[in-house]
């Protein structure tokens, strides 16, 4: 090998370390991404939960005679 060579493959090595690091850098970026996807997926799923039993709950004070109104603000602690 030539000087050249030597000189530049040293030039080289340091952006191999920083195009791999930032690569590393990516892929972490990457996971916290889907974990927070995950995260709202399951957040989702937990509110159309609590929205199906108040909807039960206004459906079944409704049975009562109570006004909409009325069951809604029952069924949200109220008196």
């Amino acid at each position: 090998m030539t000087e050249d060579n030597k000189a530049s493959q040293k030039k080289c090595s340091g952006k191999s370390k920083a195009m791999f690091a930032y690569g590393i850098v990516q892929l972490g970026s990457n996971v916290v991404s889907a974990v927070a996807l995950a995260a709202i997926a399951l957040s989702f799923c937990s509110v159309k939960q609590e929205s199906k039993v108040f909807n039960e709950c206004v459906e079944e004070v409704q049975a009562t005679g109570k006004s909409s109104s009325d069951a809604v603000r029952f069924c949200n602690g109220g008196k």
